[in-house]
C-alpha cells in the first residue's frame, strides 16, 4: 500500500510539473561565413566551461558505392596528424586541461565535440579549423585506422551472438534501395577494398566549411567568439565544386517480406519485425516517441510486462523508433527465454501491437511518458555540452538549430490519440518485414 500512495503521489507531481512548467527557451545566435560554415553560439556563462561542436553534413548513407563504413572510417582518421598538429592532438590539448573529446558517425551525419575550461576555447576552434582543412591523409593513417575499424566489426558484430541481427542483417533487409541499407560499420570485405585514393576523395569533397555547422555553448564572451572564428575558420576557402547529396527515395512498402537467418553463436532465438518510420521533420514524430516509451521504457513498459514477466516468453522485448532524417525504421525485437520460438515471440510482439492500435493508450501511461521524456530533455539541458547536443540535434534532423526550442511542447501537446492514430497509419501487415535469427544446425 505504501508504494501505491508515493507512486500515486509522484505521478500527481510530475503530472503538475510538465503541465505547468515553463521552461525559458535557449537564446541561441546564428550567423553564416562567406565560405559557408554556419555558426550557432550560446553564450551561459554561469561555469567556466564551453563546449565545441563541428557536425558536418555527411553521414554514413553517404559512403561511397562498395564502401560501407567509409564514414565512420574518416571519422577515425580525423583524429591523426594534420599540417600543425601531431596525431592524438586532440587528446592532449582537452584531456591535459581536464576536458574531454569525442566524435560520432550517424546515418545523416558526423559530429565532433570538445569541452574544456573556457579558457581554452581558442585553441581548439583553431584546431577544428585546422583537421577541416590541413588533415594529413596519407596511407600510414589510414591503414593503422582501417585495422582499427576492422577490429571495432569483429568485436561488435562478429563477437556478439546478436551482432549481425542488430548490425547488419536489420538495415540490409529492410531497406530495399536507399542507402540506409548499408549498415554504418560496414563489412570486413568493404573496409578491405577502400583506398588511399577513396579516403583523399571523401575528405576533399564532404570535410569543407559550406558542409559544417560549428555549434558553440558556454562561458565566452560574444566578441571574443566571432572574433575567433573569423580569424580562423574565415580564412578556409570554399570549394567550387558541389556537395553530392543522396536523393533516393525509399518506396512504400505494399507486402509482407519474411526472412530467416543463422549464426553458430546464437544461445536463443531472436524476432525482429520493422516498418518505414516518417522522416526526422514529420509532426507524427513526438506521438512515435511517446509509443516508444509505452512499449518499451523499462519493467514496467507494456512489452517487458507482457513477453518477459507474464508470459515468459522472452529474455528481452522492446520496440525502437529509430527516426532519420529520410525514411527510418520502427522496430519490434524480441530475444526469446530458453525454449521459446520465434513464431511465440511474433505473436506475442504483434498482440501488443494489436491492442495499442484498438484499444489506445491510458492518460496515466500518456502522462508517465511525457515525464520522462520531458524529464531527460531538461536533464540533458543541465550541461552545456547536453544544450549544444540539443542544438546538433535540431539541425540535423529538423534543419533549424531554433526548433530546439519546440521539443517540450511538442511532446506536451501529444493526446492518446495521436498515439493511437499512429500506431495504427505505419504498422500495416503488409508493411512489415519480418526477420527470424536462430541457431545455425550443425550438419
Amino acid at each position: 500500500m505504501r508504494g501505491f500512495l508515493f507512486s500515486g503521489f509522484l505521478f500527481l507531481i510530475l503530472f503538475s510539473f510538465s503541465n505547468s512548467q515553463r521552461v525559458e527557451p535557449m537564446k541561441i545566435k546564428q550567423r553564416t561565413l562567406p565560405n559557408g560554415l554556419q555558426v550557432v553560439s550560446l553564450q551561459d556563462n554561469s561555469t567556466a566551461t564551453v563546449a565545441i561542436r563541428v557536425l558536418y553534413k555527411v553521414g554514413s548513407k553517404d559512403d561511397p558505392e562498395g564502401r560501407s563504413g567509409f564514414a565512420h572510417l574518416f571519422e577515425h582518421l580525423m583524429f591523426k596528424s594534420t599540417k600543425n598538429m601531431k596525431s592524438e592532438m586532440i587528446d592532449r590539448l582537452t584531456e591535459d586541461v581536464g576536458g574531454y573529446n569525442n566524435a560520432s558517425t550517424w546515418d545523416d551525419f558526423t559530429n565532433y565535440y570538445e569541452v574544456v575550461p573556457s579558457n581554452y576555447l581558442e585553441t581548439l576552434l583553431w584546431a577544428e579549423a585546422e583537421r577541416m582543412v590541413n588533415l594529413n591523409v596519407d596511407e600510414a593513417n589510414f591503414l593503422s585506422e582501417r585495422d582499427v575499424v576492422k577490429e571495432e566489426f569483429r568485436q561488435r558484430i562478429l563477437a556478439q551472438p546478436y551482432g549481425m541481427l542488430f548490425g547488419q542483417y536489420i538495415e540490409k533487409l529492410s531497406f530495399t534501395v536507399h542507402p540506409y541499407r548499408r549498415p554504418g560499420i560496414g563489412n570486413l570485405e568493404e573496409l578491405e577494398a577502400a583506398t588511399l585514393e577513396d579516403v583523399q576523395k571523401f575528405y576533399k569533397t564532404f570535410y569543407r566549411p559550406d558542409n559544417a555547422v560549428l555549434i558553440v555553448v558556454g562561458d565566452f564572451r560574444q566578441e571574443d567568439l566571432d572574433f575567433w572564428v573569423n580569424k580562423y575558420f574565415g580564412r578556409i576557402p570554399k570549394p567550387e565544386s558541389e556537395i553530392p547529396r543522396v536523393r533516393v527515395i525509399e518506396p512504400e512498402r505494399t507486402e509482407e517480406k519474411r526472412f530467416v537467418k543463422t549464426a553458430p553463436n546464437v544461445p536463443f532465438p531472436a524476432v525482429a519485425i520493422t516498418y518505414l518510420a516518417p522522416p526526422s521533420d514529420s509532426k507524427d514524430v513526438p506521438a512515435l516517441r511517446i509509443a516508444e516509451i509505452i512499449l518499451s521504457e523499462g519493467e514496467s513498459s507494456r512489452l517487458y510486462q507482457s513477453l518477459v514477466y507474464r508470459q515468459r516468453l522472452a529474455q528481452e522485448a522492446a520496440f525502437d523508433a529509430d527516426i532519420r532524417v529520410d525514411k527510418g525504421l520502427l522496430i519490434f525485437y524480441s530475444i526469446a527465454s530458453e525454449g521459446k520460438t520465434p513464431e511465440q515471440l511474433e505473436k506475442a510482439l504483434m498482440d501488443e501491437l494489436k491492442r495499442i492500435q484498438q484499444a489506445g493508450v491510458t492518460q496515466r501511461e500518456l502522462q508517465k511518458a511525457k515525464n520522462q521524456l520531458i524529464t531527460q530533455v531538461l536533464k540533458e539541458r543541465e550541461t552545456n555540452d547536453g544544450k549544444a547536443s540539443a542544438i546538433e540535434r535540431a539541425i540535423a534532423f529538423r534543419g533549424n538549430a531554433e526548433a530546439v526550442n519546440l521539443e517540450i511542447q511538442e511532446i506536451k501537446s501529444v493526446t492518446a490519440l495521436d498515439v493511437q492514430n499512429v500506431m495504427k497509419k505505419y504498422f500495416a501487415d503488409n508493411k512489415r518485414v519480418v526477420i527470424y535469427y536462430v541457431q545455425e544446425r550443425k550438419e
